[in-house]
């Protein structure tokens, strides 16, 4: 049995084929994920039923799993107002910084083939898509575990 929270194979799979530098999409329902991710990229769809499974709850998961550097988020075009997701992903996510992209360089950062996983969850907010760079795991003292 895993000590992790996070359990599903193919997510822990892609996970453990990543390294440092890696990225991880974390989309909303709404996202193009047929067409706006890396070409060696994993996909993972956990989107049932609209609104069953957020980006917030499948990042609450991961973080039990790996060590983010930084992230980037997709934001509405400029002079709307940020959606309140981003803020829940800052306040998860820090001390790693948060860039902000509009959509268009979102799904070209999205696209790059350091992308190893999408997962396409059933988020019904708009601009929830989040992308996480894998950081290094710290190193522990032998004896300390």
């Amino acid at each position: 049995m895993l000590l992790t929270d996070l359990l599903h194979p193919g997510i822990l799979e892609a996970l453990a084929g990543a390294g440092h530098g890696a990225r991880v999409l974390l989309a909303d329902g709404h996202y193009p994920a047929s067409t706006a991710t890396g070409d060696r990229a994993r996909t993972m769809h956990l989107n049932l039923a609209p609104g069953l499974l957020d980006v917030t709850t499948v990042l609450d998961v991961l973080l039990t799993a790996l060590p983010v550097e930084s992230a980037q988020v997709m934001v509405p075009p400029e002079g709307e107002p940020e959606p309140p997701a981003i803020a829940e992903y800052r306040a998860r996510l820090a001390p790693a910084p948060v860039e902000t992209l509009d959509r268009f360089a979102f799904y070209d950062a999205a696209r790059s083939p350091d992308l190893a996983l999408a997962v396409v969850t059933a988020d019904v907010r708009t601009y929830a898509n989040l992308l996480l760079t894998i950081g290094v795991r710290a190193v522990e003292t032998p004896g300390t575990r």
